[in-house]
């Protein structure tokens, strides 16, 4: 099974997280299929901190991937801000 998810990139105190399409059982941090963009929580500027290709996040929903809980709430966020 395919899930939209994301994986920990970054230092202590900086953290980075690419949001991905991946296998379910494999690491958190493991082989992907496709980066699908990032999330920087600490940002300031609200253009920088969720930048998500939704076109291609759409396109592996409609394929049956499922998003993680927190990547559900971020594809809506980043839709909003479009």
């Amino acid at each position: 099974m395919i899930v939209i998810r994301m994986a920990r990139a970054g230092t202590n105190n900086k953290p980075f997280f690419h949001i991905v399409a991946a296998e379910k059982r494999g690491p958190r941090d493991g082989k992907y299929l496709e980066r699908l963009g990032y999330y920087m929580p600490k940002e300031k500027d609200p253009t920088k901190k969720i930048v998500i290709n939704l076109d291609a996040a759409n396109a592996w929903l409609k394929k049956g991937a499922k998003a993680s809980e927190t990547v559900g709430q971020l594809l809506k966020l980043a839709a909003k801000s479009k």
